[in-house]
């Protein structure tokens, strides 16, 4: 494999003129550009990893941390990361939580492998930091940006989203459509974000003068499996209802799945919203109705401050991005006879009990 040495011994200049050339840095004679441009092509050289770091003084890696891999959520984020970075000559470095500790130390224990690993700056996406983690980080967090979560310490550095507007549209939403009787699976209590929108839901429902806490509610893990046992839960309770929020996409698309295994359709026996419109809820059957998070957005605005802070750029950032609904064909309003509505759902309470997981 060739070598910096080969090129300017081919080009017949200094070290440092090839130098110069590879990085596009420095003053260098017209001459002398063409003759070393000529041997960089002539020998196939690509300068190494390890020789632009040291060339630059920047690694030219740019970390990410998020709490796990599973399901759909993180992974169109990563690649718009992944598409920007490359786009700028960059490369991603992903850490995602692991090890005995809870979801706080591992977050902590990702971001300083980021940090060790010699990354220029992190992205950190995760709720579980606390404002006093991030003096561990030292210099260093000055080139940390948090998405989808705030610290008082470094504002400038946070990029998220009105997560209780979220919460007030999809209540919003459903009021538009004539429901009344429904249903609420929020995600862990202890997430900011969803502790958020499902505060701005019910105190929308409450303004409407519906009694939110004779609402059937249940936890999950934002999951698939947990909306399904949310919906398997709801059916046994035998409570009425004509429409359930749920706090992510994927516990939507789990309910979703299940309603279908006990006879509902939705949106004709029951209506269904869910929230961040990820990809997957266009596809879903029916499609998805969903609290649009403008996450591509956010993530493209977070990840310019995060350049500008690490190579002294100037690329435009934007810190308000817009939440709507996007209106699909999970959502209609009640059957008008309601019944026959409520005949159904006891007999597909009665037929949950023999589905399957």
């Amino acid at each position: 494999m060739p070598t910096i040495k080969d090129v300017a011994r081919m080009a017949g200049v200094g070290l440092g003129t090839a130098s110069r050339v590879v990085r596009g840095q420095g003053s260098v004679s017209p001459d002398k550009l063409e003759r070393v441009q000529k041997a960089v092509e002539a020998l196939g050289y690509r300068p190494s990893h390890t020789a632009r770091s040291l060339l630059s003084g920047t690694s030219r890696m740019v970390g990410v941390y998020i709490p796990d891999l599973t399901g759909t959520f993180y992974t169109p984020i990563l690649r718009v990361i992944d598409t920007e970075l490359r786009a700028a000559g960059l490369h991603m470095v992903v850490a995602f939580g692991v090890g005995r500790g809870g979801a706080r130390q591992q977050a902590i224990e990702g971001i300083e492998f980021l940090i060790e690993r010699g990354c220029d700056g992190v992205i950190a996406m995760t709720n579980a930091l606390l404002e006093e983690d991030l003096a561990r980080f030292g210099v260093a967090r000055e080139r940390l940006v948090a998405l989808n979560h705030y610290f008082d310490s470094i504002p400038g550095q946070c990029f998220t989203a009105d997560h209780r507007l979220g919460g007030q549209l999809a209540a919003r939403a459903l009021l538009a459509h004539d429901h009344r009787e429904i249903a609420v699976v929020a995600g862990p209590a202890s997430v900011p974000d969803n502790a958020s929108r499902i505060d701005g839901f019910m105190a929308e429902l409450a303004l409407a003068g519906i009694d939110t806490s004779a609402l059937w509610q249940h936890e999950g893990d934002f999951s698939s499996d947990a909306g399904w046992n949310a919906a398997r839960a709801l059916l046994a309770s035998n409570r009425p209802f004509t429409a359930l929020f749920c706090a992510n996409d994927e516990m939507a698309m789990g309910a979703m799945a299940y309603f279908q295994e006990a006879g509902l359709r939705v949106p004709h026996d029951v209506a269904v919203i869910g929230y961040d419109d990820t990809p997957g809820g266009k596809f879903s059957a029916p499609r998805l109705t969903s609290v649009h998070i403008p996450w591509d957005e956010m993530t493209r605005n977070g990840l310019s401050e995060l350049l500008n802070r690490c190579y002294g750029l100037d690329r435009p950032v934007e810190r308000n991005f817009a939440v709507s609904v996007t209106m699909r064909s999970s959502l209609s309003r009640p059957p008008l006879q309601r019944r026959k509505t409520r005949d159904k759902l006891a007999f597909a309470t009665g037929r949950a009990a023999s589905v399957q997981e």
